[in-house]
């Protein structure tokens, strides 16, 4: 597939290329005129200005070459400009740009509709475009307090769902995100989350039982009545609260639990779905099947597209209780439909197997530098948590692991 750019081709971009001490003068021009005149609330510190993205790496203005750790903060999963993607934007704009998919039909999302429902670990699912990952948590919260007629949400400590009030409400990783707005939206319980290298509860793997699942019935008891939940929602691995990869028990005890009282079971895989993890979507790891589930980032390859997807049996709101302009754009769809196809097309497989290589090497690394305190992830969603003291535990049990392994 030919593609006209000025950018070195995929296949002589193998290396990183400093050519003056960044940023450098054309960026700082940049930077400077942006700071006059840039909304404070943004959080930059990188230094960072992008002139040029294709596949893993990034061109600055000043010829600097970086590889891109950040994969867009989540989002380029087939890596930047994709020709396949680059391609299939551009014959659908050449067809049309928009009509409202709420209120018309066209071919492209009733396909990626299709694309998704095949592969999303939802019974009967349905689909509902947005067109981010906050706009998405939005609809879930929609669809299940609808669904329920329960006023409360529940949710994990450390959790981050999103900025906009609904997904504020959810999210619990740090307090700037949420300090000088409240009040929010009310009866949100946080509970503790499955971090068993730094456990909320002071348990220990494995002998806690699954304490962190045991200890929501106490909220029911105590302070969130069971009766009033909605919904629980969950990251199924969590991203910004630090990588969490919960124990192999932890889901499967907890969509029981849900289960018995009702609640349903809502996992957010706007970061760790989209083959991040070496599945289709994470949840698949803990052969669970969640009542919602909703996705975002790394579903447009860099077009915003999201998609809530919802259980038939609890898909019973009426037309005209939720709806919105761009969500389900053609041309997003068309950018999703090409990822998707790259995808299962080896990329998921690829995260799966380089995922594990990555991760053998790190945990290689931890038994040599004192200050990696933990190793921890699925396929190419991992991360290592530094620890200021020397870690004393060189022999630490690790909640991936099968416990064959770990005794």
């Amino acid at each position: 597939m030919s593609q006209s750019r000025d950018f070195d081709s995929y296949a002589a971009m193998d290396k990183p290329r400093i050519n003056v001490t960044p940023p450098g003068p054309k960026a700082k021009k940049l930077i400077t005129e942006e700071e006059a005149i840039t909304n404070p609330v943004y959080g930059r510190d990188t230094g960072l200005v992008v002139e040029k993205a294709t596949g893993v790496w990034v061109e600055d203005p000043d010829g600097n070459r970086f590889l891109d750790c950040t994969s867009g903060i989540g989002v380029t999963n087939v890596g930047h400009s994709q020709p396949s993607v680059t391609e299939a934007v551009r014959k659908q704009a050449d067809r049309f740009l928009h009509f409202c998919g709420a209120d018309f039909y066209y071919d492209v999302q009733t396909e990626l509709q299709r694309k998704l429902m095949a592969v999303v670990p939802v019974d009967e699912p349905v689909v509902f475009f947005t067109n981010s990952g906050a706009e998405s948590t939005e609809a879930a919260m929609k669809i299940t307090r609808y669904h329920r007629r329960r006023p409360r949400y529940m949710a994990l400590r450390d959790s981050f769902h999103g900025r906009t009030f609904g997904a504020m409400s959810m999210t619990a990783s740090k307090s700037v995100q949420r300090k000088n707005f409240a009040p929010l939206v009310p009866e949100v319980t946080h509970v503790p989350n499955p971090y068993c290298y730094r456990c909320p509860l002071r348990e220990k793997y494995p002998s806690c039982g699954i304490a962190c699942v045991d200890v929501i019935e106490e909220y029911f008891d105590t302070i969130c009545p069971a009766s009033e939940v909605a919904g629980f929602f969950a990251e199924p691995i969590q991203g910004e609260g630090g990588y969490i990869v919960p124990p192999p028990e932890y889901f499967p005890k907890l969509k029981a639990l849900l289960a018995k009282h009702d609640i349903p079971l809502v996992m957010d895989e706007v970061q760790a779905g989209n083959g991040r993890t070496g599945k289709m979507f994470a949840s698949e790891h803990w052969g669970i099947r969640p009542d919602v589930l909703y996705t975002a980032k790394g579903l447009g390859a860099g077009m915003p597209i999201g998609a809530m997807i919802s259980s038939r049996k609890i898909t019973d709101w009426k037309a005209g209780a939720h709806a919105n302009t761009y969500g389900g754009n053609p041309v997003a769809c068309s950018a999703a439909l090409a990822s998707m196809e790259l995808l299962s097309g080896g990329l998921v497989n690829n995260a799966a197997v380089m995922g594990k290589v990555f991760l053998n090497g790190l945990r290689e690394l931890q038994q040599k530098h004192e200050r990696i305190g933990d190793v921890r992830g699925k396929g190419l969603m991992l991360a290592i948590e530094m620890v200021k003291a020397p870690n004393p535990g060189k022999g630490r049990l690790n909640c991936e692991m099968p416990l064959s392994k770990r005794l």
